[in-house]
């Protein structure tokens, strides 16, 4: 009888088990213009959940790896972007039909630069400033610091923002453990670090992170990176930053 019980048990769980996690399944789709209802190629879909991506073929189409309740991120250049969670029914039928509707530009007023250059590479070199920015290192840390100029105070502002432990930065680290060990997962995935690598409006990584664009701003200061740097910098370059700034953050935690 004990057996019986300890059997019965076992079975009990291993079903209780199955009903938690939901299998992984593929399913596919058609991304299409909503206005002239033609087929879009290249668009980007990424599944936020398990973060990994692909794009669509010539005519529209895509494959992905999903669970049910999974949300899927879907961009594309001239187009709003779109998050669509996934149901029972997709996963059932295997396949969908996806609109996205173009982005309304409105054309802004063009500001000529201050720089009246001249086309002689001599002398327009002149004219423009160089601004460099230095990165400071510490033992025991892999990474450096950038400190975006040479004032006297750039590198005590930098050491500040790193050693402050009331600062925004420790604060956002240890508030989304779980967004930031997506982090590593993106470096895995080629379509997606491919698709951050032509990106510079920081929102799949706001997306992926859960963060607002502005967070990312904020971070990236806090970790000492220049001006210019978070300005410029692609969303491939700026994740790898991120993640940089996190696992310096873990080393300075455990001390």
């Amino acid at each position: 009888m004990k057996y019986f019980v300890v059997f019965f048990f076992l079975i009990l769980s291993s079903t209780a088990f199955s009903q938690v996690i939901e299998p992984a399944q593929t399913v596919t789709g058609t991304i299409i213009n909503d206005n002239t209802k033609f087929p879009l190629p290249n668009v980007n879909i990424i599944n936020i959940n398990k973060v990994r991506g692909t794009t669509t073929d010539d005519r529209g189409n895509f494959v992905l790896a999903v669970s049910v309740n999974d949300t899927l991120h879907i961009s594309c250049i001239g187009f709003q972007s779109l998050r669509i969670r996934v149901t029972n029914d997709w996963v059932r039928t295997k396949t969908t039909t996806i609109q996205l509707t173009e982005k309304a530009y409105a054309l802004e007023e063009v500001i000529i630069g201050r720089y009246n250059l001249t086309g002689y590479l001599e002398v327009d070199s002149k004219l423009i400033p160089t601004h460099e920015n230095y990165r400071y290192s510490i033992n025991g840390l892999t990474e450096g610091y950038e400190t975006g100029d040479t004032s006297p105070n750039a590198f005590s502002k930098a050491m500040g923002a790193i050693f402050n432990p009331a600062d925004k930065l420790y604060n956002f680290f240890g508030k989304k453990p779980n967004e930031l060990k997506r982090l590593k997962e993106m470096k895995k995935d080629d379509t997606v670090r491919n698709l951050l690598e032509t990106k510079f409006d920081r929102e799949t990584i706001s997306v992926l992170l859960g963060i607002d664009k502005k967070e990312i701003a904020e971070i990236l200061e806090r970790c000492s990176y220049s001006e210019s740097f978070v300005r410029t910098a692609n969303d491939l370059q700026i994740l790898d930053a991120i993640s940089g700034c996190y696992e310096e953050y873990k080393i300075l935690k455990k001390k």
